[in-house]
């Protein structure tokens, strides 16, 4: 890709030709001129003609792929940082891997107060078992560590760290010598946490929005929250965001609203919404995501997981919040949970009237397991599903960590895409970043080619629960596409031929007929090369730059 030298001013026109743009205005463009931050024109080569001797910058695309920037719908912006720059245990292949990773960590970096670490999973060790304390505490040389498994719904932490929380012995969810969950694992986080310094947290900060940038995508979504982070790190990352040059940040703060005085705290915040991780469950992985039915490997007392909230808290939340004219949402997993949350958003339609629910856009974060009821509700209440395709990617089929938690039979209902899209429910993709990496179009690919055949849905409508999804999730119709009007957030692709994929052959095919004027996307095919990203651009701005392109 070749551009001009123009020299760099706040809002250029940029004319952008030679390759192909991904847009519904004109299935088959070629070129895209951005004006004062938005979307201009699109069209055919020929017409670019016209606009080539007005603009301040033209681009030669040199046959380069412009889409629509990626929206990650559900980031935690600060860890995404902190794991791209601390201990990473996501490629240990086995415990005795994890404990020599965390001792040559804890070696080179003596001056840590805190060492911070993430990605183990214990279901892919052979050993299928966490790492013990006194492990840990032989390991870090009596160094405090925190390292929060995969999921981040419990943590392995020394014996140092629990020196830091007093009385955390006495809270819920301690185990001597067990992954702590619940209220004993969010204290000793936030100990953790607490050692960060403001210098450590905004670099970390600005590693995850470089990250994400290069990755083609150009908003995020924070999900923060009293249980996740604080506020103080929530206000820091918005004013970083809103001061620096790249990915727009939209932020929501996940605490139990009950009226007018609680809307007006959470907008003061900065927050779009007070939903993303206002938990109703844990997870599966840490057998706290709550079911109707026990965890096939769970205890002999047939536990079912841990319920946060019920349905009469949910449909108090979600009264207040549309009430007020915020954006009510929650983190429900497991089955008894996305239950709970039907039960509670229907109460409150009851209250206000269905229209108010459905114009408020409430939001469930993951909602993994659903049944045919609880998608025609989601359905009926205008809820939008955020999930992660890559958690099926990563746990998945028949030998997955979903088949050893439930069974084969209930795990295969997992993630059913194509039902909610079918019955209507809007989806928006995200990655739970640091649980799953960013990885846009791996996202895409995930749910394109889910593990469960039945549940797959075609590239085209992957990519826009990635991309037009996000948006629509907080409430602005106008953007995630380039046509004109729309926000100039895009990025720059250097892929393979464009095609077109979907479950069903024969809508393949008819597809890619030229009559059907079916925009073509990157192949996705698994063990395919994936689209690398040469630019990304946010309003006009340009927030990632491929070097040497």
């Amino acid at each position: 890709m070749t551009e001009s030298t123009a020299p760099q001013s706040e809002h250029r026109t940029v004319l952008l030709r030679g390759g192909d743009v991904h847009s519904p205005a004109d299935p088959f463009a070629t070129a895209m001129v951005v004006e004062r931050g938005h979307v201009a024109w699109v069209g055919s080569e020929g017409a670019a003609d016209a606009f080539a001797s007005g603009v301040d910058e033209v681009i030669d695309l040199d046959g380069a792929l412009v889409t629509p920037a990626f929206t990650d719908a559900h980031v935690h912006t600060t860890s995404t940082g902190l794991a791209l720059t601390g201990l990473d245990l996501s490629g240990a292949r086995t415990l005795d891997e994890a404990l020599g990773l965390l001792r040559a960590y804890v070696a080179a970096h003596p001056a840590d107060r805190v060492v911070l670490g993430h990605g183990w999973d214990a279901t892919r060790w052979p050993e299928r078992r966490h790492p013990s304390r006194g492990e840990l505490d032989a390991a870090a040389g009596g160094r405090p560590v925190y390292l929060p498994r995969v999921d981040v719904h419990s943590a392995v932490v020394t014996t140092a760290l629990l020196d830091l929380v007093p009385g955390v012995t006495g809270l819920t969810g301690y185990h001597p010598d067990a992954p702590l969950t619940g209220a004993a694992h969010h204290a000793v986080r936030s100990a953790a946490h607490g050692a960060v310094s403001p210098r450590q947290r905004a670099d970390a900060q600005r590693a995850a929005l470089r990250h994400a940038a290069s990755l083609g995508i150009g908003t995020v979504h924070e999900c923060g929250g009293p249980d996740i982070s604080d506020e103080e790190d929530f206000a820091a990352l918005l004013k970083l965001a809103a001061a620096e040059s790249g990915p727009r940040v939209f932020g929501y703060w996940a605490e139990q609203v009950a009226d007018e005085k609680d809307a007006r705290r959470i907008r003061e915040l900065g927050a779009v919404g007070a939903a993303g991780d206002l938990f109703v469950d844990g997870s599966l992985g840490s057998h706290t995501a709550c079911l109707h039915e026990p965890y096939a490997d769970g205890p002999a007392d047939g536990r079912t997981g841990t319920a946060h909230l019920d349905a009469a808290q949910i449909a108090a939340h979600v009264t207040a919040c549309t009430e007020a004219g915020l954006q009510a949402g929650f983190h429900a997993i497991g089955d008894a949970a996305v239950s709970a949350v039907v039960e509670g958003v229907r109460a409150a339609a009851e209250t206000l009237g269905l229209p108010r629910i459905r114009g408020a856009r409430h939001r469930v974060e993951h909602a993994e397991m659903l049944t045919p009821e609880t998608v025609a509700a989601f359905a009926e209440l205008g809820l939008t599903a955020s999930v992660q395709p890559a958690f099926d990617a990563a746990w998945g089929g028949e030998e997955g960590m979903y088949a050893q938690r439930l069974g084969v039979e209930r795990a295969r209902t997992l993630n059913p895409y194509a039902a909610l899209l079918r019955a209507g429910v809007p989806l928006a993709f995200g990655s739970d970043s640091p649980v799953t990496p960013l990885d846009p179009w791996g996202t895409v690919r995930a749910a394109a080619f889910h593990r469960t055949s039945e549940h797959r849905i075609s590239v085209r409508a992957g990519f826009t629960a990635h991309t037009r999804g996000g948006w629509r999730a907080v409430g602005r119709d106008d953007a995630g596409t380039l046509v004109p009007g729309a926000p100039a957030d895009y990025a720059v692709w250097r892929t393979a031929d464009l095609v077109v994929q979907a479950p069903d052959d024969r809508v393949a095919r008819w597809s890619t007929d030229p009559r059907s004027g079916t925009p073509g996307l990157p192949d996705l095919t698994p063990g395919a090369e994936l689209p690398v990203c040469l630019r990304t651009v946010v309003f006009g701005q340009t927030v990632y730059a491929r070097p040497n392109e």
